[in-house]
């Protein structure tokens, strides 16, 4: 039967389940990608499980997200994460080589692997044919230990590519063009496969714009084929050997088919505050801005910096308007500074940052309040930039180049010049040098933990009877942005549990945490529906469950968040009526009204309301798996208790 790509790369990690969309299947796991907004929790995941070292056959950990040293905590946990690195055998990528995922595609991105992540824009190294996949840190842990990773298998949703794109629109605008149609949650448990004659003109980090933002759809991954543009990607990076020819069969079909027509796409923006607000740049045009944001894991490439270059050349930005640069990697900044490139964006009045994820997540470059900031960057929900009231719009470096010169959003066709020629160069400098590869022979190795490092709790099982307050109501698409902010002030406790839980849902509600310290005790919380979107950061899980939510209840949820919840023990439970959302208020005494040892696949959940006297139909989707992991008080527990890892 002939197979698309997506279908051929799951059967051939295929380690249990069937092809079957929504059937539960089992992968075996190539390589692992952890960063260390996430990456200090992994590790001591990994400290946990006992293990000497790693089992993939590359895992990577990469310092991106975390590089204001305004304090010890980010340096503290950049030489933990070093030490752990020359422990258990993984890559490190020390602070200023870069953004994790583009770093990551250019030293091992290899056609046909698999490739988890303890960020949920790992998806982008599908551009060159792997199947990459965002999860919980957590399970990119046990994948570290050799186990297989569990999920549902998606539906596969194949978009054909057709025509050419018109001058001044780009790699960004088709991802748009894609939310727009799909918005936040239209992908959620969907592989999207590009194919097409349309391919030809994106090269390998074009497609990586588009796979990195298949996340803010909700999808579970995003494949390309690995064609002559992935071959001259690798040749570029010096690594052509590990090119894979990889396509789907002649004939091959999909559980949904869409097309886009590129020749009739125009300049895009989305408006605040979340990534599927799409209309074209004309409608809002005029608006002044404050800010202009080149970079990012969503815009990584050469041309993503030489374009806008080549734009503002013999120009000035306007005096109102920050122009900021963020170069994504070593490799980038080397190439644009030999060129002359970056001379001529600081010529031009452009701000030059380190290379990394910077203000994507409200790491510095924090707008002013109320002011428009645009934004290359794959997300703006509210206060993720760092200001509480920001009004960031995300497009294509072109449109926020074209807005800088005129210090208004401006679409760049309007411009009075013609669209800047680009070509790649055939080679690039090799980055796997800055890397430091594991040790061939293991070492004994202690770890270095500065005080900020706190071990991870220990949680008890789930109980018997699960009774308590619904202790918080949320609406529809809270982020894990609002569930636990990001920014320079919180980030820097990542490895210290007890701490950062004093900001679990302030942006929903500042008095979360002292409520919860008051009740100590087991309670519910309430959300709409893509309950947890965004990021893959656990910490929105584990704060939650270390102030006492023992259960989420929701309209729906996002992929990664419904699984870090149910790795930390917290039952995630669905209303059968979407309707019953409004039902249930803030402080309503509830009550599952059977035991939990009663608690089995496709089963109907009721939940008293103590308070009103209502009993309101519940549902969940849960595995067998994912029952015994949530009765057992989280994965970690289930490992220990069941020596999963014994013959791993």
């Amino acid at each position: 039967m002939a197979m698309n790509l997506a279908q051929k790369l799951i059967q051939s990690h295929l380690v249990s389940g069937s092809l079957e969309p929504g059937s539960t299947i089992a992968l075996k796991i190539d390589q692992t990608l952890t960063q260390d907004a996430t990456g200090t929790m992994v590790m001591l995941e990994f400290e946990a499980l006992g293990l000497p070292r790693v089992k993939t056959e590359i895992s990577a950990q990469y310092v991106d997200h975390n590089l204001l040293q305004t304090d010890f905590k980010n340096a503290d946990d950049h030489l933990f994460l070093q030490s752990a690195c020359r422990k258990y055998g993984l890559w490190y990528s020390r602070p200023g080589n870069g953004v994790s995922h583009p770093v990551h595609m250019s030293c091992f991105g290899i056609p046909g692997k698999t490739l988890l992540g303890s960020d949920s824009h790992t998806c982008a190294a599908g551009s060159m044919g792997m199947l990459a996949i965002g999860a919980g840190g957590l399970q990119v842990a046990m994948a570290m230990a050799g186990l297989p990773f569990a999920i549902k298998m998606p539906k596969i949703l194949g978009v054909k590519l057709v025509g050419e794109l018109p001058p001044w629109v780009s790699a960004k605008d088709i991802i748009l063009e894609m939310l727009r149609r799909y918005t936040v949650k239209g992908c959620v448990n969907t592989i999207v496969e590009y194919h097409g004659p349309g391919l030809k003109q994106l090269r390998a980090m074009d497609r990586h714009v588009i796979a990195n933002m298949g996340q803010e759809m909700g999808a579970t991954a995003s494949v390309f084929p690995a064609d002559e543009a992935v071959r001259a990607f690798l040749k570029q990076q010096q690594r052509e050997a590990d090119f894979v020819p990889l396509q789907a069969d002649e004939g091959a079909t999909y559980d949904e088919e869409d097309t886009i027509d590129l020749s009739k796409l125009e300049p895009l923006i989305a408006c605040p505050s979340s990534p599927d607000k799409v209309v074209p740049v004309r409608e809002v045009a005029g608006r002044p801005i404050y800010q202009s944001y080149i970079g990012s894991s969503a815009n990584p490439g050469l041309r993503d910096f030489v374009i806008p270059a080549r734009m503002v050349a013999g120009r000035r930005v306007d005096d109102s308007v920050s122009f900021d640069i963020n170069p994504t990697s070593r490799q980038l900044l080397e190439e644009i500074s030999r060129s002359g490139d970056l001379a001529t964006l600081l010529e031009a009045g452009a701000r030059l940052h380190q290379t990394g994820c910077g203000g994507c997540i409200g790491m510095g470059q924090a707008p002013a309040s109320g002011r428009i900031s645009l934004r290359t960057v794959p997300r703006n929900f509210p206060g993720r930039s760092g200001t509480e009231e920001d009004q960031v719009y995300l497009c294509s470096p072109e449109v926020a180049t074209a807005s800088a010169l005129t210090g208004k959003i401006t679409d760049p066709r309007d411009l009075d010049m013609d669209y800047p020629e680009f070509t790649e160069p055939e080679q690039l400098s090799d980055m796997r040098p800055l890397l430091q590869p594991p040790q061939e022979i293991p070492v004994e190795v202690e770890l270095v933990k500065g005080p900020n490092i706190k071990p991870l709790p220990d949680f008890e099982k789930l109980p018997e009877v699960l009774k308590g307050p619904l202790l918080l109501k949320a609406g529809d698409n809270v982020s894990t942005d609002e569930i636990l902010p990001a920014g320079a002030e919180i980030l820097p406790l990542r490895s210290n549990i007890p701490a950062i839980s004093r900001y679990a849902f302030c942006r929903v509600d500042e008095n979360f945490y002292q409520r919860a310290m008051d009740l100590n005790g087991d309670c519910f919380v309430v959300g709409g529906d893509n309950y947890g979107q965004g990021s893959s950061r656990e910490h929105a899980a584990i704060a939650p469950r270390y102030l006492g939510v023992r259960c989420v209840i929701a309209k729906s949820m996002a992929r990664i968040h419904r699984r870090n919840l149910i790795n930390f023990g917290i039952l995630p439970l669905l209303f059968d009526d979407p309707a019953d959302y409004d039902k249930l208020a803030q402080d309503a005494e509830l009550e599952i009204d059977a035991p939990m040892k009663q608690l089995k696949p496709g089963q109907p959940v009721n939940i008293k309301n103590n308070t009103s006297g209502e009993t309101i139909a519940l549902r969940h989707d849960l595995s067998p798996e994912e029952i015994e992991t949530i009765k057992a008080g989280g994965l970690i527990n289930e490992v220990r208790e069941k020596h999963l890892l014994m013959d791993s």
